[in-house]
Order: C-alpha cells, then sequence, then structure tokens
C-alpha cells in the first residue's frame, strides 16, 4: 500500500528527532555541492562553445534542475528506490541514522576536495559509495549491501559509458555528413540555438537522475527515525521534490565555472555542432537510464559523450591528460569515499 509523507510531519519528525535533524541538514549539503559541483556538467559544452554565456546558462541550469527533479519523479521514481534499497541499514534504527549522517559527511568531504582541485568527479558516484561504507560499517560486513541493487550501478556504469561515447560518436558523425555542405556560419547560427537547447535538456535530466538519488536518503532517515529500516510501501511527496530541487538550484547559481572549464573547455575543443551532439547523447543516455531506475554519473555520461564527439574528429583532437585525472577520479571515488563513509560511521558510532 502507498502512503505519502506530509511536510508538517517530518517537520514534526524533525523537532522530536535531532539526529534526523543533522541527517537532513547533511543530505541537504550534499544536494548543495551536487549542484555546485556536479550540474555544471549539464552546461559545460554550451558555455565552452560560446552559444551561451557562463552566467546565463548557470541560470538556465538551476531552472532546468529543478524542472528535472520535479516532473520527472512526479512520473517516475525509480531511481529513488534503487538508492534506498541499495543498502541495509536495518537494525538499530538509532546507530542507522548515525551511520548514515558519517555517510552524508563522507560525500561533503569528498565533494569539496575534488572541487578544490578542478576534478569533476561525481556527487552520484560518492553518494552510493558512501552509502555502502556506512552501511557496512554499521552491519559490520557485506550484509550492509544488497547486491541485487548495487549491480545495477555496475550496469549503470557500463551502459552510460558504450551509451555516451556511442551517441556522441553516431550523432556527431551523422551531423558531421549531413551538414557536410552547409554554408558554416548559417549552420553555426543554427547549432547555438540547437546547444542552448542541448544544454537545458542535460541540466533538466541530471535534477532527474540526482534529484532523485538524495530524495531517497531524506525517505530512509525520515522512516529510520519512526522505527522502520525500510521505506517499502513510501511515494516522493511534492514538498520533498520542490525542496531538493531549489537547493541543487542554488548550489548550480552559486558557482561551479572550474567544473565548466575542466569538462567543456579542457578536454576537447569543440564546435557547436559537435557540443550539441554530446549534449543529446548524454541526454538520452541518462533519460533511458532514468526510466529504468539505473543509477548513473551525470559527470561519466557527459565526459564519454565528449570523448566520443572528439574521436569522430580525430583521436589526438581529445586531451588524454584531462582525460586520465577523469578516469582517475572515477577510480578513487568508489574505495575513496566508501573509506571514508566507513570510517565516520564507526568515528561517529564510537563518539555517540
Amino acid at each position: 500500500m502507498e502512503y505519502e509523507v506530509s511536510f508538517v510531519y517530518f517537520l514534526q519528525q524533525m523537532g522530536e528527532h535531532p539526529m534526523l535533524l543533522v541527517s537532513v541538514l547533511l543530505t541537504l549539503g550534499v544536494i548543495f555541492v551536487n549542484g555546485w559541483t556536479d550540474a555544471p556538467n549539464a552546461i559545460a559544452t554550451c558555455v565552452s562553445t560560446r552559444s551561451i554565456g557562463v552566467n546565463q546558462a548557470i541560470i538556465m541550469a538551476a531552472a532546468c534542475n529543478f524542472l528535472g527533479v520535479l516532473v520527472m519523479t512526479f512520473f517516475n521514481a525509480k531511481v529513488a528506490m534503487t538508492i534506498k534499497n541499495m543498502v541495509n541499514f536495518e537494525g538499530d534504527n538509532q546507530k542507522a541514522l548515525i551511520a548514515l549522517c558519517a555517510a552524508m559527511a563522507a560525500i561533503v568531504i569528498w565533494a569539496i576536495g575534488a572541487w578544490f582541485f578542478g576534478i569533476p568527479t561525481s556527487e552520484s558516484h560518492a553518494l552510493i559509495a558512501g552509502l555502502t561504507g556506512a552501511a557496512i560499517a554499521l552491519q559490520g560486513g557485506l550484509n550492509g549491501v544488497n547486491g541485487a541493487e548495487w549491480i545495477k550501478v555496475v550496469y549503470g556504469l557500463v551502459l552510460s559509458t558504450i551509451g555516451g561515447f556511442g551517441l556522441g560518436f553516431l550523432i556527431c558523425k551523422l551531423l558531421s555528413l549531413l551538414f557536410y555542405n552547409s554554408n558554416r556560419e548559417k549552420l553555426n547560427r543554427f547549432f547555438q540555438g540547437g546547444q542552448i537547447v542541448g544544454g537545458a535538456a542535460m541540466a533538466f535530466v541530471h535534477g532527474a537522475q540526482d534529484g532523485q538519488k538524495f530524495m531517497g536518503v531524506l525517505l530512509l532517515g525520515l522512516f529510520l527515525v519512526t522505527g522502520q529500516g525500510n521505506t517499502d510501501g513510501a511515494v516522493v511527496p511534492i514538498w520533498m521534490m520542490i525542496l531538493c530541487s531549489v537547493v541543487m538550484g542554488v548550489g548550480t547559481s552559486i558557482g561551479g565555472k572550474k567544473i565548466i572549464k575542466s569538462v567543456g573547455m579542457d578536454m576537447v575543443k569543440l564546435e557547436k555542432y559537435q557540443g550539441f551532439s554530446a549534449d543529446i547523447a548524454a541526454s538520452i543516455s541518462i533519460l533511458a537510464s532514468t526510466l529504468f531506475g539505473i543509477p548513473v554519473s551525470t559527470t561519466h555520461v557527459k565526459t564519454t559523450a565528449i570523448m566520443g564527439v572528439g574521436a569522430v574528429k580525430r583521436k589526438s583532437a581529445i586531451n588524454y591528460s584531462v582525460v586520465k585525472e577523469m578516469i582517475l577520479a572515477w577510480v578513487l571515488t568508489f574505495p575513496g569515499c566508501g573509506l571514508i563513509g566507513f570510517g565516520m560511521a564507526k568515528l561517529f558510532l564510537l563518539l555517540m
């Protein structure tokens, strides 16, 4: 049986349970950092091709992130359900909530460190890793992991890489053939508008994918303090969609220029039709993953799509030193943030 949590009830529970308040504030902090560090990937290409100014792009991304969270979750909340079922926080609910707080703290630490060095690491991967590390610490072993749900992460890594790179290559190749003899000036004007549409689409699917992940965490925290180890039957309330989308939008509006430079300007020098190809390829891949409830990284999909586009021109068009940095970030995120989540959970449980 499905039921919805009211905003008033949620506020009451935070007032009665200080640890829930801490958990919610930390989760909102992670959502804010996600908007700050991860969402700029969505608009990196339309800025790098000078189709739109960076400040206007950030405003557009904030608005479209908001719509993505709100619209997609209303129709399909599969990603949120995958995230909440991925780890096992059952048992002592007070300890479980402490571990959840530790996971959120670990993600903030990891994300700020990545932002400081200008590395477009993924808060999606950090969220999954931090929750997994904390759940393992709580349960004392791999009983903290639901393998049937966690395997979707592996599917997401593989499919997003193939989808991003493959679609980026195919769409760019098709456009280059279709418009081979076209007037370059007219073509650039056409794809300048197309880039803005593509950037908006990317920001929309980023909100749809990442916003759902964090709402799953908010629901889990609420149900832990009310004596339930899982959230079976719960639906994501509209007020929670609005809250997450606003916080993410504010984060996007405040910063992100370092990430835009790393993804959109340093890795591959793009023309407008190439940037459009990357945006459309990544948007399709992320939308398909969201509809099937597979958690993927916006950063991962977008960067592989850009690499696919760059490969159409020539392999040397890709700045492989930047690619290596990104791959290193992806490789380090799961064990790195997972270990931080594990260590923070052990520390918090010891102190509490």
